[in-house]
């Protein structure tokens, strides 16, 4: 029996090693899979001509990959972009160049490309009535764009567009507040150095979280040996402290930041306000939240019933919705459950990046819209079937892999932590705002354009002005302007030449 157990203990021990040989080489051909192959970066120049501003220009479209480098040099993202350069520039000194992203995070900058600043934009329904529908698409020469001011830039971060971790670098490297911000800063400056413009003026144009990543890179770029300072920064559909633009329950800043822009959408929808201009609905609606909203909700269970009434009487007022319904809900209204009450009767559930986007579902009885955002997939495809077309017919480009408008992975990684790991951290609403008053401090030349659409659901127009207000913001170097469309102004077409006129009106000072 002694013997009959050496003899199985020696079979199975002959079988381990046998395991362990065969695995190794997998196990190494596995780490030597999770490097990313690195390939020599692929650009694509053309040349084209075009009527901005009412000038005709001809400019250069530059799209390509370029690679960021680690310390030790050793390639570990290639970064998108697209850049349209003005030719014939006797002294680049004196012309701007504008670094442009939109948001997410998770988000390539084919919205703010194809929306409002490339040089051919696409169509969709201004009035937001009708979906986009399927192919073929409108695109459209955008005579409203700032090329005749400025060269334009535009970036996708790692995990959009066709940016993507390469040789030793991991997605995850990129992921994240701090991470992002300093893989942007470090594109800017070497885009900068490679094209000789540390002497031009210098802008940033974000959309949403490109707003965070707007200042986080401001801020970013005033460190690491190589300070390049901003001239500006403009800001659509700002999110800089997150307490104001993040509808849930116990959050007072957001049930005081939200109300206003409810107020405008009832407005928009007949459903309030109704006698009244937009503004100075808009008006009764800041003071209220102001003098009134506040104090009550600060006071919470100790409100007495009558003023408890009458604040429910008066947001009713604002919001178009049953006072019932409000004091049910202990006078606070989450931005979702507004977004399927307020055209209830009609069967509809209004859009979050836009209220004038309306969806018919399949469930009238839900809280909260169920099928999506409306001012989302009414637009989405329009967008993303043009900038393909764009990329490939246009410009010429020929990548083998897909580009992506979007990435929800990217979102879904984020990290949101703002200090390194084994520091003393505890989660927080995201606030880069008090960053921007600083560099605001240091940088006495940095100016900022706030862009806020009246119906914007996500990114309240008020809470910009509550963020703007505080934080050690310079207030004589902010410029604030108002749309009445959303979250995506620039698709409402009397606002697209409006907002691009506020820009270039920036721009020039």
């Amino acid at each position: 029996m002694t013997k009959h157990f050496h003899s199985l203990s020696l079979l199975c021990t002959l079988k381990f090693l046998i395991f362990i040989l065969s695995v190794l080489p997998l196990s190494a051909q596995d780490k030597k899979d999770s490097i990313k192959a690195i390939t020599k970066p692929q650009s694509f120049v053309s040349n084209h001509t075009g009527t901005f501003g009412g000038k005709s220009i001809a400019y250069k479209a530059t799209a390509e990959e370029m690679h960021l480098k680690n310390d030790k040099g050793e390639p570990i993202a290639s970064i998108w972009s697209v850049a349209y350069t003005m030719d014939g520039q006797k002294d680049p000194t004196k012309r701007p160049v504008t670094f442009v992203f939109n948001g997410g995070p998770g988000s390539a900058s084919i919205w703010l490309h194809m929306g409002m600043l490339g040089p051919q934009i696409v169509k969709t329904d201004s009035d937001a009535k009708t979906d986009d529908g399927a192919a073929p698409y409108l695109l459209v020469e955008n005579k409203h764009t700032l090329l005749d001011i400025t060269d334009l830039i535009f970036i996708d971060p790692v995990g959009t567009g066709y940016s993507e971790a390469i040789g030793k670098g991991k997605s995850e490297d990129f992921w994240g507040l701090n991470e992002d911000a300093a893989s942007i800063a470090k594109f800017i400056r070497v885009w900068v150095t490679e094209n000789k413009r540390w002497l031009s003026p210098k802008y940033i144009i974000g959309e949403s979280f490109g707003t965070t990543r707007a200042v986080a890179v401001a801020n970013a770029l005033e460190s690491g040996g190589q300070n390049m300072a901003m001239n500006g920064l403009v800001l659509i559909s700002q999110a800089l402290d997150y307490a104001g633009s993040t509808s849930m329950n116990d959050n007072i800043t957001s049930y005081l930041t939200y109300l206003p822009s409810m107020a405008a959408t009832a407005w928009y929808h007949k459903k309030a306000g109704q006698g009244l201009t937009l503004e100075a609905f808009v008006e009764q609606s800041r003071q209220f939240t102001y003098n009134d909203y506040a104090p009550a909700l600060y006071k919470g269970n100790l409100l007495d019933k009558v003023t408890k009434n009458n604040i429910a009487e008066k947001l009713s007022y604002f919001t178009g919705l049953d006072k019932d319904y409000i004091l049910t809900s202990n006078l606070t209204i989450l931005m979702p459950r507004f977004q399927k009450q307020l055209l209830a009767d009609q069967g509809l559930a209004i859009g979050r990046l836009d209220g004038r986007y309306m969806g018919d579902e399949t469930d009238d009885i839900t809280q909260t819209p169920h099928l999506g955002d409306p001012a989302s997939y009414q637009i989405e495809s329009a967008f993303t079937a043009s900038l393909n077309h764009y990329l490939t017919d246009v410009l010429k480009v020929t990548m083998a892999r897909p580009y992506l408008t979007s990435n929800d992975e990217v979102g879904e990684k984020w990290r949101w932590r703002t200090v390194p790991d084994g520091k003393y951290w505890e989660p927080w609403p995201v606030n880069v705002a008090r960053q921007l008053g600083q560099t605001m401090r240091r940088n006495t030349d940095l100016k900022v354009l706030v862009a806020s659409g009246y119906y914007d659901l996500i990114c309240p127009f008020f809470d910009a002005e509550y963020t703007f207000a505080r934080h050690g913001i310079v207030p004589e170097r902010v410029t604030k302007t108002y749309y009445e469309a959303g979250h995506m102004m620039y698709l409402h077409e009397p606002d697209l030449i409006k907002i691009n006129a506020d820009v270039r009106k920036f721009l020039s000072k």
